[in-house]
């Protein structure tokens, strides 16, 4: 009988630890969503991580205007996977929301690729965020170089906030150009029809 005690002792310590391992997880903050974080100037900082958020859809040559001459690159849009959920259970965008809009050049001709474009480097980043507290009108726009570390709210005069104000199907988000949150908002009554109609952006 006394041999067994050492082994009794051993696996007692084991489950010991295994309870001490379990308490330490539970008593673990969760991991902080990616939020919107301002420098001490009240610039926006570059989100890094975007590209591991929730992919909403891309574009290529899109254009509001019908001049033309633009240079035509491809878009692709990400948004917090958090705020992501909690649009899919109410059809709207919670507080401190942010769509990165990845900005990249187009190739064509190129290795064995024959037709078609595809991506290539980065030109910048389009950031739209939502945030009462740092923004009175609610939503802003954000324009980072494509090495750019910080940006500076747009002014309304350069047309971002005004004309997402007027064609946005959802609050200030353009989800007539999103399929898979179309359906969402169309669902929750959110969803603004008129916005689908042709307009001049100007």
């Amino acid at each position: 009988m006394g041999k067994k005690k050492p082994k009794m002792k051993s696996v007692l310590c084991s489950v010991l630890i295994l309870i001490a391992c379990a308490t330490l997880l539970a008593a673990a903050p969760e991991a902080k969503p990616p939020k919107p974080q301002y420098d001490a100037k009240g610039e926006l900082l570059r989100p890094t991580d975007y590209r591991e958020w929730m992919f909403l859809s891309a574009g290529f040559g899109m254009n509001y205007s019908p001049e033309p001459g633009s240079h035509e690159m491809f878009t692709n849009v990400f948004v917090q996977r958090w705020s992501y959920d909690e649009f899919a259970t109410s059809g709207k965008w919670p507080e401190q929301t942010m769509f990165v809009i990845d900005e990249r050049d187009a190739a064509s001709r190129s290795s064995i690729n024959q037709k078609g474009h595809y991506q290539t480097d980065l030109m910048g980043l389009a950031v739209e965020v939502k945030d009462s507290a740092k923004n009175p009108d609610k939503w802003a726009y954000y324009g980072f170089s494509a090495d750019g570390a910080t940006a500076g709210a747009m002014p309304h005069g350069n047309g971002c906030w005004s004309c997402h104000e007027t064609h946005a199907a959802v609050e200030h988000t353009f989800v007539q150009f999103y399929p898979t949150l179309k359906v969402v908002a169309k669902k929750f009554g959110t969803y603004n029809e008129s916005r689908e109609q042709v307009a001049d952006a100007k």
